[in-house]
């Protein structure tokens, strides 16, 4: 349904901003066609057809000629927006595509808003409120994995897995119905008996399909740290596993007095890389801080890669270290391979930062650390949290049915589950969560 807020037209810069070798300006609403017509010259006075992309020239509202371009237009329904929707494809430059749209403005298009053509898809029903979501993920995705995830959301993955348990609820709803309207013929006892279940069933089968973890890390990262005391080799290895010289190396103890970061991909999957500051007992003021950090950088780590010399025999601070990162979810690196070996820990890894030895066995150790499951229906914060409220609406009706309790109240759980449910896929909700959705997404988008 179309609403006073979709009846104006927009416009925005479809591409980043700066130089480049293509800059779009894309147009949608009920006035695209006429000031497509207005501002764009077809070479060989070709008349535009929708969804035929044109060479020609775009001008000014007084006719100076502005680029030589691309154009296209693309009549509704069969565009992004189901609006009528005019692009120009500019030479890259924000001094030509700044012109294009002041013309657009001169002839009473208004800026768009952050998300506005992806809210418009939404609201003209082009798209669900999960599939738009999805349509951020992607332009962000960090790697592989994460975008895959962001495409089976963009494809429906999200949609159909909710709209079959809606479908599951809603058949519970009519046994509760058909109880309550036909007492002679269907006992409420046994109706109860029958449906509880299935309502817990269903409760369950959200659960599973909430992983916070692995939408954590889709969305953020995977998150190691390398800890240690002084001049182990943690910057050195940082250095390695990202292939460029990040982090300061020197023999002077504690050069690192902060938390270094930096990124990698493996495997598709995006894994942050933290470097710390060696830990000992006696260090100055700075450094202290420095070794503060270090320690709540473990804290909260997904992994700890706690580096130890393997050339020289185990110190205190060694095996003080070890003893406090035995509770947290670790590996530890033997450093300094290639100047031999001066002990031996069970599961241990050998690795040289400075020859490469063992390397590709602790990316492939990383690798596998932050791998997570392809085929999770549900990687959102919003989605998660909606199917946990449902799971425990069904909960709760399984239990009123259990209890004996009259079957209206298990109804008023299941319908509140149905409503749940819909605010994923964006059927039951308001303009304040819309806004705040919408408001993550990038300009022209």
């Amino acid at each position: 349904m179309r609403t006073a807020y979709q009846n104006d037209t927009i416009a925005a810069l479809a591409t980043p901003p700066g130089q480049g070798g293509i800059a779009i300006v894309r147009v949608s609403g009920d006035a695209a066609r006429t000031c497509f017509d207005a501002l764009f010259r077809p070479a060989g006075r070709q008349a535009p057809e929708s969804h035929r992309l044109l060479f020609g020239h775009v001008y000014d509202t007084r006719g100076e000629m502005i680029d030589e371009c691309m154009g296209v237009l693309m009549l509704a329904p069969r565009s992004y927006t189901r609006e009528d929707v005019a692009e120009f494809q500019l030479h890259g430059g924000e001094q030509v595509a700044g012109q294009v749209l002041s013309a657009l403005y001169e002839l009473g298009v208004r800026p768009a808003e952050p998300g506005e053509f992806t809210r418009r898809a939404f609201l003209n029903g082009r798209i669900d409120l999960s599939r738009a979501e999805a349509v951020m993920r992607l332009i962000s995705a960090q790697g592989e994995q994460s975008s895959r995830a962001a495409l089976r959301q963009l494809t429906g993955g999200v949609s159909a897995f909710v709209r079959e348990i809606q479908e599951q609820v809603t058949a519970l709803t009519a046994g509760v119905a058909a109880a309550l309207d036909y007492p002679e013929e269907i006992d409420e006892a046994e109706a109860a008996a029958d449906i509880a279940p299935k309502a817990r069933g269903l409760a369950q089968k959200l659960l599973a399909a909430c992983d916070e973890r692995a939408a954590r890390l889709l969305e953020t990262g995977f998150e190691a740290v390398l800890c240690g005391r002084p001049n182990v080799g943690k910057s050195s290895l940082l250095n390695s596993l990202l292939c460029e010289e990040r982090a300061i190396v020197t023999d002077i103890p504690g050069t690192t007095r902060d938390v270094v970061r930096g990124s990698v991909t493996l495997s598709g999957m995006r894994v942050n890389l933290s470097d710390t500051a060696g830990i000992r007992e006696q260090a100055e003021t700075v450094e202290a801080i420095g070794v503060e950090r270090a320690r709540q950088a473990m804290q909260s780590a997904d992994l700890v890669l706690l580096v130890l010399d393997g050339a020289q025999p185990l110190t205190a601070e060694d095996e003080r270290l070890l003893r406090d990162t035995r509770e947290l979810p670790r590996v530890i690196l033997l450093n300094k391979a290639d100047r031999g070996q001066a002990f031996e820990l069970p599961d241990a890894l050998r690795v040289s930062a400075r020859t490469g030895q063992g390397m590709d066995s602790l990316r492939e150790l990383l690798a596998e650390k932050a791998r997570v499951r392809g085929d999770l229906p549900l990687t959102g914060a919003r989605h998660m949290r909606l199917a946990r409220q449902a799971s425990a609406e069904l909960q709760n009706a399984a239990e009123a049915l259990e209890a004996g309790m009259a079957l209206d109240l298990a109804a008023i759980d299941l319908h509140a589950a149905l409503d749940t449910l819909g605010g994923i896929t964006g059927e039951r909700v308001d303009e304040k969560l819309l806004d705040s959705v919408f408001s993550r997404f990038c300009v022209g988008k």
